[in-house]
């Protein structure tokens, strides 16, 4: 069943440079809940919606997709207006998607250690560890961006860490200084871990925080190998005033 959840996931979102009506289908729209605070709730059918969309001729590329339980999730690259780069989390019941969420952001140059936001592994492999490596990587959540206890990254963290974050260097060494910096000048404050989703050797975490002085989604993806951190990508996204909110769902 994942695969073909995986499957209907990809088809809607290529629905919307398709304006493919058939793709939406998977979506019951009469209980779907939306969880991204800039998206009207229930102003236009998606059909329509993804009609119109395709006539700017956007491109959707999913670099890499993931099934865990009723949720499926994916690793996006969106070419609209501007280019940008997001994870989206979709619930299923039954054979129907009907819940959300999202992180967007603007795509970013390649980094420093010559990666892009989206490039990289995808293949999944170690299915048998998937339990493990979801406690592993709450661990890391929990003890090293939480309570930011730098002396326990290398329980976590293999040293040779491939990282997509758009300003950051390979390395665990690298890490360990940026992150120290971050904690110092209250630059970066992970605050509350909402949900870590997994599947074999691939975890996604999706936390709340600060970043800059702003309120802020952190989803986080990282491949594991022998419970170690080998590459991480990720997504920030300033969470929006209420009053900015065009659903009364919650970002989380």
């Amino acid at each position: 069943m994942s695969d073909i959840r995986k499957q209907q996931i990809c088809a809607l979102l290529k629905g919307i440079e398709t304006g493919d009506s058939e793709s939406v289908k998977v979506v019951n729209e009469a209980q779907y809940i939306q969880h991204n605070p800039q998206t009207h709730e229930g102003s236009e059918g998606l059909a329509a919606l993804f009609k119109r969309l395709s006539k700017t001729n956007p491109k959707v590329n999913i670099a890499r997709i993931f099934a865990d339980g009723d949720y499926v999730f994916g690793h996006t690259e969106y070419d609209f207006a501007h280019s940008n780069i997001g994870f989206e989390v979709f619930r299923f019941e039954h054979d129907q998607v009907v819940e959300h969420w999202d992180n967007i952001q603007r795509r970013q140059a390649i980094n420093p250690a010559g990666h892009s936001m989206v490039d990289g592994s995808n293949n999944i492999e170690d299915l048998d560890k998937t339990e493990t490596n979801r406690q592993r990587i709450k661990q890391f959540i929990n003890s090293v961006l939480i309570a930011k206890e730098l002396s326990r990254l290398e329980e976590y963290v293999d040293h040779n860490l491939i990282d997509h974050s758009p300003t950051h260097h390979d390395g665990i060494v690298a890490l360990h200084s940026r992150l120290q910096q971050q904690f110092m000048h209250q630059q970066l404050d992970y605050q509350k871990m909402h949900r870590v989703l997994a599947e074999g050797n691939f975890v996604l975490s999706v936390c709340e925080g600060m970043h800059e002085q702003q309120h802020t989604s952190f989803y986080d993806l990282f491949r594991l190998s022998n419970g170690k951190i080998m590459e991480h990508w990720d997504t920030t996204e300033v969470v929006p005033d209420l009053n900015l909110w065009k659903n009364d769902n919650g970002k989380f």
